[in-house]
Parts: structure tokens; sequence; C-alpha cells
């Protein structure tokens, strides 16, 4: 490998999507939305927005009744009010906007040191890597694309796809080669051949599923919407009879008071934040890396209580793991343990290595130099595994054979342990 600079393959700083950054969007949009072609979704808005522009025509008619301050106030209260509703639903889209362009940044200015036909690296964009182009990768930088791992073993973080926090190991053969683009080497290096052309990536599709939601109308929404529009008329047909009503008494209600009266009675701030709650419960998903493509999803996943998956490695490990040892009658817990370590120390499938590790942990003890030990590889036929040390057999395996392995049958065994073996 020449001795090139490596890769600078930190991610660009990534947008802050706190409020501070997403006002002055949002209080423009604020402005945007008062198109009347926008706010027809929200019939209770419309009505608002629709009193308002009266409103404030009525503050260019002199009324004796009514001081122009006051109309010109209610008038401001009114535009305020619609408004206030535009940029709440501004600001929860613009939450999901920017979580879609810190997706983005993570992968800007990414470079690669990808493997040339002569055997040297050379430092490219990550932007040009093709399906099929190696790279190495080493500690603290970032995985250029999604590949598969074909030499090394390192840990890898890969809470910025997957939420989990905690590295995860990722070595070459087996069902822990693949590796996510944008998740950072956290120990060791890897070489990877690339898997995934430009646009085609894990992260490129969860870019696209996040800027492809769209604000669905949920069952329920639809049905509180058909009510608020059923208030909304009703006050409006008791607040127009209101004035011929003052005409029959001999008095008269100035226009400006009923329609202040009018917006108090209907229910804005229900109409004005429905909009917004659907999508912040979108947000809300989405900052936990799970993407709702609707607020439909989003209502419909409050009603699920149970999950089925499947596959393992999901929500589990994957593999199988040791959580616990019993010993027979008779033998300490000490005994147990040096015998169950000895004998998965050669064992290199998962079930042995998570016994080591379990033994490790709950009984320290010194341990013999690998070249000591003299493996016995699990076989088919015999159905055993285990060492052989300093004239000492452990062995581990199925049940029968170790009874036969050392001449005794299940009658022999003492109740308590025959029932932790059934």
């Amino acid at each position: 490998m020449p001795a090139s600079k490596p890769a600078a393959a930190k991610a660009p700083e990534q947008p802050k999507t706190a409020i501070s950054a997403l006002w002055r969007p949002a209080l423009l949009q604020a402005f945007v939305k008062l198109d009347p072609r926008q706010l027809k979704r929200s019939p209770v808005m419309l009505v608002v927005e629709l009193t308002a522009i009266f409103t404030t025509v009525l503050c260019f008619i002199p009324d004796p009744a009514v001081p122009t301050f006051v109309a010109a106030q209610i008038a401001l209260w009114l535009w305020f009010t619609v408004l206030f509703a535009n940029f709440a639903e501004a600001l929860a889209e613009g939450r999901g906007k920017a979580r879609a362009d810190s997706l983005k940044a993570g992968s800007e200015g990414l470079s690669a040191r990808r493997k040339a036909a002569d055997g040297t690296f050379q430092i490219v964009p990550a932007a040009s890597l093709r399906k099929g182009d190696v790279v190495r990768v080493a500690a603290g930088e970032m995985i250029p694309g999604d590949g598969e791992v074909i030499e090394g073993i390192a840990a890898v973080n890969e809470a910025a796809i997957t939420g989990e926090s905690a590295p995860v190991i990722r070595e070459s053969g087996g069902d822990r080669s693949a590796v996510t683009g944008n998740t950072r080497l956290v120990s060791d290096w890897l070489m990877v051949r690339i898997t995934s052309n430009p646009g085609e990536s894990t992260l490129d599709r969860m870019i696209a599923l996040v800027e492809g939601a769209k604000r669905q109308k949920t069952p329920n929404e639809v049905a509180l919407d058909i009510l608020l529009i059923g208030l909304t008329l009703i006050f409006l047909l008791v607040v127009v009879t209101l004035q011929p009503f003052a005409h029959f008494a001999n008095g008269s209600l100035p226009l400006v008071f009923l329609v202040a009266l009018l917006v108090t009675l209907i229910p804005t701030t229900i109409g004005g934040l429905l909009s917004a709650i659907g999508i912040a419960g979108m947000d809300r998903l989405v900052r936990l890396n799970v993407i709702a493509k609707s607020g439909r999803a989003v209502e419909a996943a409050g009603d699920v209580h149970v999950l089925l998956l499947d596959k393992t490695g999901t929500i589990t490990f994957g593999n199988r793991r040791c959580t616990a040892v019993y010993a027979a009658p008779g033998v300490s817990a000490m005994q147990l343990a040096e015998g169950a370590l000895f004998a998965s120390l050669a064992d290199d499938t998962a079930e042995g290595k998570s016994i080591v590790e379990f033994l490790r942990s709950l009984h320290p003890q010194p341990e013999p130099a690998a070249e000591l030990l003299t493996g016995v590889p699990f076989s088919a036929e015999t159905r055993l595994s285990g060492v052989d040390y300093q004239g000492r057999v452990f062995r581990k395996g199925a049940v029968d054979s170790l009874l036969d392995f050392v001449g005794l049958k299940r009658a022999d065994l003492a109740p308590a342990l025959t029932r932790e073996i059934e």
C-alpha cells in the first residue's frame, strides 16, 4: 500500500434540526400557505382566513359604532391565528425535510481508498465508486458504500442506519459480512467489495422514503374533519341569524364583532393544529429511524399489539448463546466452569464462543496456552468435541454420546440431572 495520506472519511457537520434552524423557512412557508388552494384541506382555517380578509376590508370602511383601532386589532388577531396554524404545520414538515437533508449530508464530501488494478490504493470520491470496486477502510473512517467484507474483521458503528448504539462485528465469510454505507469503523480495518451503484444504496433508499412520505389523512382525522365542518356550519348559521334578531329588537350589531364571535365559536385550535399533529407523529418515528410513509401508517401502528418477525437477528442477537450453566449433584461451580470452559476453548462455533465468553465473565480463571491444547473437532459420527490437556480429557456434545463416552446409562444419572437434561 502506498504511503499516501488516508482518506478524510469524516462526515460533514450535519444540519441542525433544532427549532432555531427551522423557524425562518417555516415562517416563510406560513405566508405561502395562505394560498386558499392549500388551505382548502382545512375548511376551518379557510373560514378564518376569509373572515380575516373580510375584517381587513371593514377596517377601511368607517363605522361610528366601532373605532378603527378596534377593527384593526381584531383583523390582526385573525391573521395571527391563520399564520400560527400555517407556521405549526410548516415547522413539522421542516423537521422531516431536515432529517432527509441530514442523511444526504452524511455522504457529501466522503472519500474512499479504492484498490487499483496494480494493487495500489487511490483516494477517490465515494460517489465515483461502482459495483465491484474494492476499498480499504481503517478505524475511524466511514464505509463509503454498501458492500461485502472480503478480508479483515472489525467493529462497526451502525447507529446512523439502524439506531443501535452498540458496535457490531463484521468479518469476511458467513452471515456477518455485509456492511452499509455511511457507517463508521471503530476498530481494526476491512477490505470491502462495493455491491451497489450510486443511488441504489440503503441510505439512498432511506432518503427516497423520507422525501416521498406524504401527508395522508387517517380515517379518524377524516371523521374529525367532518365534525369540525359541521360545527363550523352550525355556528355560521347562528352568527348570521344574530343580525336579523338585533334589527327586530331595534338594535344593530357591528359586522366586525360578528366576525370575531364566529371565529371564537368555531374550533379553530383543533382545525389549525390537526395537520401539524399528524406530521409531528411521522417525524417522531423518523427520529427513531422508523420511516412512516403517511399519517395513516402512524395511526395503524398504534393498533399493533403483537409483532411477528420472519427471521432471527432482527431483534435478537442472531445466534444461540450461553446464558446459564447447571451443575450435576456433587459438582462444584468451579469444577463446572473449568470443565465447560476447557471443552469449548477449541470450539469455533457461535455456541462454543458464547460459552467461553460467558464463563470468562462468570468465573475468571487461568487458561492454558492454545499450543498446549489438543483440539478434538466436532463430527457427525461422534457428536462430541473438546480438548485434551496434560492427560485430562474434556468433552461436550449430545447427551447420549457423552454417556457412551464415559460408560454410563441414563438410568445411572441423578434425578436432578435428568430433569435438567430433559
